[in-house]
């Protein structure tokens, strides 16, 4: 058994067909080709497959494909326009705040999560936004710093 589905993705009308039981994940994944949306531990815990899900950071591992339907969609592909990197993507990068780079689409959507619902966050309210997503090898303090810059850059 297969449903159609429609929902937004990075501001563009999507139609899928997809079973009931099929992660979001594996969907944006293999069906869309969106593999910036990554795979860590497949239960919740590590943020690597964050996503915005009509604008709240959700762990796409946890949601299933038809809770889709009708929602508005973005992934990490979703932040660079034209090509270029937004400037989030660029803080990150002159930050240092990403090495191995696994967890950075999941703390990336996370942050912008945050940036979209509060513009001039303390360093406490990014520190508790990213709390979902972990990183084996920053420390997190790069992360912050680019995650506050990027709000200063847009006072």
């Amino acid at each position: 058994m297969s449903l159609s589905i429609k929902f937004k993705l990075n501001g563009k009308e999507v139609n899928v067909e997809t079973k009931p039981n099929r992660r979001l994940l594996d969907l944006l994944r293999e069906d869309l080709g969106l593999t910036g949306t990554k795979e860590g531990c497949s239960i919740g815990e590590c943020g690597a497959c964050t996503v915005l899900l009509n604008g709240k950071a959700v762990n796409s591992c946890l949601i299933l494909a038809p809770q889709a339907n009708g929602a508005e969609i973005e992934t990490v592909e979703g932040l660079e326009k034209d090509g270029l990197m937004n400037r989030l993507q660029e803080n990150f990068l002159k930050h240092g705040a990403v090495q191995c780079g696994y967890c950075t689409p999941g703390m990336l959507m996370s942050a912008s999560a945050l940036l979209k619902e509060n513009s001039d966050p303390a360093e406490e309210d990014v520190t508790e936004a990213i709390a979902g997503n972990l990183c084996r090898c920053t420390g997190y303090k790069q992360i912050i710093e680019a995650v506050l810059k990027t709000a200063v850059d847009f006072r």
